[in-house]
């Protein structure tokens, strides 16, 4: 599994616990950031959460590892596009319950509130008991089938009720893009992402305005 995490500003001295909470589990980990870097440029939730869903969009993620200060940004964030299914993670608990309830591409993590003594070893935790079950088998056995029923209606109701991800780009705010491509490495990887219209559309509205 592809998976990419993107942390923004308020979080950024957490971004390497869950960096090194990921490792271990033979996933291909893409360190979006923030990580501290020489004359870092500030991400919001905002730009982290568009991040987020263009990874899922353009194929360079599997799956996004997100966050925030309260971890409610970023799940806010991230639900306002097409496809993306988030759970806001707090403890080991949730993280095996969304696995195989919800089955979903993304999780929010709340890196500041109640991150205290043994925090970085709550994330190993939480990773552990994410990846110890199948994606969206269901929970309890007796549940499975309406659970996967309502997973696929929730994914037609992403469709329905978004507009298609070209038109978000050609309306969104252009300086979310701006942030969001100008971030260390952002631009690349998208580049390097396979092409599409959704591509050709992003990278024309980041370089024509």
């Amino acid at each position: 599994m592809k998976i990419v995490v993107v942390t923004e500003s308020s979080t950024v001295e957490k971004n390497k616990d869950v960096i090194a909470a990921l490792d271990g589990f033979g996933h291909e980990i893409i360190n979006i950031g923030m990580k501290k870097l020489e004359n870092e440029p500030s991400l919001s939730y905002i730009e982290t959460s568009f991040i987020g869903a263009m990874m899922l969009e353009l194929g360079v993620a599997d799956f996004v590892v997100g966050g925030c200060g309260t971890g409610q940004g970023f799940f806010n964030g991230i639900v306002q596009f097409p496809g993306v299914s988030c759970g806001l993670i707090q403890d080991p608990t949730d993280a095996w319950l969304f696995a195989q309830i919800n089955g979903g591409n993304s999780i929010s993590l709340a890196l500041n509130k109640g991150y205290g003594w043994a925090g970085d070893v709550n994330l190993k935790f939480v990773f552990e008991k994410l990846f110890s079950v199948e994606f969206g088998c269901g929970y309890p056995e007796l549940r499975r089938e309406i659970q996967k029923n309502a997973r696929e209606k929730l994914k037609k109701l992403s469709i329905d009720v978004h507009y298609p991800i070209k038109e978000i780009l050609e309306k969104i705010d252009i300086t979310i893009i701006k942030n969001s491509l100008n971030y260390p490495g952002v631009l690349e990887l998208i580049e390097n992402a396979a092409d599409s219209e959704v591509k050709n559309t992003l990278l024309n509205r980041y370089k024509n305005n």
